[in-house]
């Protein structure tokens, strides 16, 4: 079977949850025999065809990106026509205007799936005009994806514009990469010789994490950031302003550094304050590690990956007062962070191992393939 999938970042770009999933995605489907290619805008394309362990990724040029946006010019066209003519089954990833265009004027259409990662929830205005259009692709699809049954429940786009016969729930998965050894010593890295939390991804407005730093006066213990973004700038000049000597902005991380990171850590911190965190890809990272969370309450995927007193805590968005309190918890208590910690891995295993989700995104395919 050959799957293309349909989203406007990937790899070699710079990282991000979402490319994660999709990678994720193709992994879990390889040893179910499908062959996985992805279609995507870069500002540098070149070069247009990346061959990586997943997937063959097919690239264009990204010539703007109005609201994370991307779009593209004709050559896009032509290079997502012809990976239709290929494709058994296409799957799209929500949202990407720019990928529906792409589907509403290609030159054939063949059976199609939607993950429905996230609601669009600050272009307010672009929402309203982009509707018509997302109307449109979500009816062209044989299945729609939620990944969690909260976001499933509470989307105002999905309860509204999507069948209940259409509609999945498959959580995200990530392949088991705990035991990977590592290269070389990274303990004096940044010297974290005691208990510290963590928080990983890349710096986006919705990660919340002017909270985290608000809160990190009253944390007893270090706070670790680490990743890039477009919010660096601020939250460094925040933390300068409040005088935080406990936090640490470890920047861009790789796959080693991150892997240390999370084995190292007292717990992972993923103070997210809006909709646009619809699932958490590093909740289920740090179940993978056996750590314990705290989130905030969004009514999306990441109280379904971080399961309240269960394997961490949930609290209110944007209140550092609670924040604080519950890190504090999680530094003093070893007891208490080794429990919740045993208990996600446990949930990382039956629901979140890149085994469950391969499977289930073969099925769908497969049922993709029959209702055509």
């Amino acid at each position: 079977m050959r799957v293309v999938h349909v989203y406007r970042t990937y790899f070699p770009d710079p990282p991000g949850g979402l490319q994660e999933a999709i990678r994720q995605i193709c992994l879990g489907t390889q040893v179910y025999g499908v062959e996985a290619r992805v279609f995507t805008l870069s500002p540098k394309p070149e070069p247009s065809v990346v061959e990586r362990n997943e997937a063959q990724v097919v690239r264009s040029r990204s010539w703007a990106a109005p609201a994370s946006c991307d779009l593209g010019g004709l050559d896009a066209w032509v290079k997502f026509n012809k990976l239709l003519a290929w494709a058994d089954v296409v799957h799209y990833h929500f949202p990407w205007p720019f990928g529906d265009f792409l589907r509403l004027t290609s030159l054939s259409h063949k059976p199609s799936v939607l993950t429905y990662h996230s609601d669009v929830v600050r272009q307010k205005a672009l929402g309203y005009a982009y509707a018509p259009l997302m109307r449109k692709m979500l009816n062209a699809m044989s299945f729609v994806v939620a990944t969690s049954p909260a976001y499933a429940q509470t989307s105002p786009v999905l309860t509204k514009h999507v069948p209940p016969n259409r509609l999945r729930v498959i959580p995200l998965g990530i392949a088991d990469f705990a035991d990977q050894s590592l290269p070389g010593d990274f303990t004096d890295r940044w010297g974290l010789d005691e208990p510290f939390l963590l928080a990983l991804g890349v710096l986006r407005y919705y990660k919340g994490l002017d909270t985290l730093l608000t809160a990190a006066k009253d944390i007893q213990g270090k706070v670790v950031i680490a990743g890039s973004g477009p919010e660096e700038t601020a939250l460094k000049n925040q933390a300068a302003a409040l005088g935080l000597n406990n936090v640490v902005f470890a920047g861009q991380v790789s796959v080693e550094e991150k892997i240390y990171l999370l084995r190292s850590c007292r717990a992972l911190v993923l103070p997210s304050h809006l909709r646009s965190e619809a699932f958490g890809m590093v909740l289920v990272e740090a179940s993978m590690f056996a750590k314990p969370m705290v989130s905030c309450e969004l009514g999306t995927g990441t109280s379904y990956v971080n399961a309240h007193d269960e394997t961490g805590f949930v609290v209110p968005p944007e209140n550092p007062r609670r924040l604080a309190e519950v890190c504090n918890r999680m530094l003093m208590d070893d007891n208490l962070a080794h429990c919740f910690g045993l208990r996600a891995r446990k949930r990382y295993e039956t629901l979140f191992s890149g085994k469950a989700t391969g499977k289930s995104y073969f099925d769908l395919y497969q049922q993709s393939l029959v209702s055509r």
